[in-house]
């Protein structure tokens, strides 16, 4: 009896870790750098529900995002936001962080997810939020 509750409970874990990611994005319809994002994330396995927004201010306070992080798309995953060009590596590091409201990547930084440009990337960072505004750095990507 013990051998297979050990097993159910190793079965659910692996279930768990190889559930899908599914997000939702917010973005405005003619924005070309959100679709290349959405593409990213695709790329990289997650699953992508796609909505065009004509007013993503709205969509930005109703997910909490803070103003001082704002780009220009939103993400929902987990029930976080995903603000701006945040790399498919940060999201799946969402789920690790039970304490996160969500991530950012502040502006649009040449070189980021959907913002490439050749080989050129300016140095920048994800964001981690967590309650009460507190920022942490959860990822840096140098300059080159």
């Amino acid at each position: 009896m013990r051998s297979l509750l050990l097993l159910t409970t190793l079965l659910a874990g692996i279930a768990q870790a190889a559930d899908p990611i599914t997000m939702d994005v917010y973005r405005d319809p003619n924005c070309g750098c959100c679709k290349e994002w959405i593409s990213h994330l695709r790329d990289n396995g997650i699953q992508v529900r796609d909505h065009e927004e004509t007013n993503m201010t709205a969509v930005k306070m109703r997910v909490g995002v803070p103003y001082q992080l704002g780009s220009c798309h939103t993400g929902v995953v987990d029930g976080k936001f995903v603000e701006g060009h945040v790399p498919a590596s940060d999201v799946l590091k969402l789920r690790e962080r039970p304490d996160l409201l969500g991530a950012a990547v502040p502006g649009m930084p040449i070189g980021s997810p959907g913002m490439e440009m050749g080989d050129r990337q300016d140095a920048y960072q994800v964001v981690g939020v967590a309650q009460g505004g507190k920022l942490s750095v959860l990822s840096e990507y140098p300059a080159r």
